[in-house]
């Protein structure tokens, strides 16, 4: 017997994650959000949505060309680091349909379902739109935040992807194709497979994203940092994927459905700012490491220069 639906609850659930993630950070969305001075560009190449696959990955490489001639500086953006990381994650993907799977119409339209949801925020940024989830914005409004490292920007928006978008992709698939029986062994191993493509990306990607201090620490750990990802990832997308079994229940009280993608959503995107402080304390450790040389006693910054 499954528990009802507590709206109530939910929304001051959803209140209370809101209040805390901006006692963590304050920070405000720019006035008139847009992603100028290339917002037509923007425009342009998400006007229409993709059919399959194929329109994904051509949408992300015009994205990715986009985002890269962004402020603040050629490839700087912060934005277009995720872009990078997706798109390599996509050809994985559109590689593992073409070399066979258990149900590829399933795990192409799951692709596609999931694109749209971060195609629609793009949009909805640039189209100065308050309703950007919560989570997005986290990102967006850093997009040109060269303080905020590569590697957490790109965390930031698979934190975004898997958190928010994927149950949400996982609805509008089984809206088309039918939600899976009890005990179906057909689809969750494709879902699980994305898993698999993750484990070998992530740490390369981790890696060509990381600063220099951050390959020390890398280095540092061993191959402690690659299982922790593993584990992280094992963990959100099975996460993800019983938040959308939970959803498909309220897929008929528009409400309901509402207010759950909106706790989700905030959740999402306390956590994100969570991740934000922890790129901060590592960036300001740096900081203090070359300040306190091997002696431990203050280094002449001046003479630094």
């Amino acid at each position: 017997m499954s528990t009802a639906f507590d709206r109530e609850l939910a929304r001051g659930s959803a209140e209370l994650l809101r209040a805390k993630r901006l006692e963590l950070s304050p920070l405000e969305s720019p006035l008139g959000r847009g992603w100028h001075p290339l917002r037509d560009d923007v425009a342009a190449a998400l006007l229409e949505q993709p059919a399959g696959i194929g329109d994904v990955i051509s949408r992300l490489v015009t994205v990715q060309t986009i985002f890269d001639r962004l402020p603040p500086s050629p490839a700087a953006n912060r934005v277009s680091a995720f872009n990078e990381l997706y798109l390599k994650i996509t050809r994985r993907v559109d590689r593992a349909i073409v070399g066979g799977v258990n149900s590829p119409d399933f795990l192409e339209l799951l692709d596609v379902e999931f694109a749209k949801r971060y195609f629609d925020a793009l949009v909805r940024w640039n189209n100065d739109d308050e309703d950007t989830p919560d989570v997005w914005e986290v990102l967006f409004k850093r997009a040109g935040d060269v303080e905020m490292s590569r590697l957490t920007a790109a965390m930031l928006g698979v934190n975004a992807h898997i958190n928010h978008d994927l149950a949400l992709a996982l609805i509008g698939t089984w809206n088309e194709l039918g939600a899976p029986e009890h005990g179906d062994d057909t689809i969750h191993p494709d879902y699980l497979l994305v898993n698999e493509i993750f484990y070998e990306e992530i740490p390369v990607l981790r890696r060509g994203f990381s600063t220099d201090w951050q390959l020390e620490i890398d280095q540092f750990v061993g191959g402690l940092d690659d299982w922790s990802q593993r584990i992280l990832v094992t963990v959100t997308r099975a996460r993800a994927w019983d938040q959308g079994r939970r959803l498909w229940q309220l897929r008929h009280d528009l409400d309901d459905f509402e207010q759950a993608r909106r706790t989700m959503d905030r959740a999402a995107s306390l956590l994100a700012e969570w991740a934000i402080v922890g790129d901060r304390l590592v960036n300001s450790t740096r900081f203090l490491r070359r300040l306190l040389p091997d002696d431990g006693r203050p280094a002449d910054v001046g003479a630094r220069g």
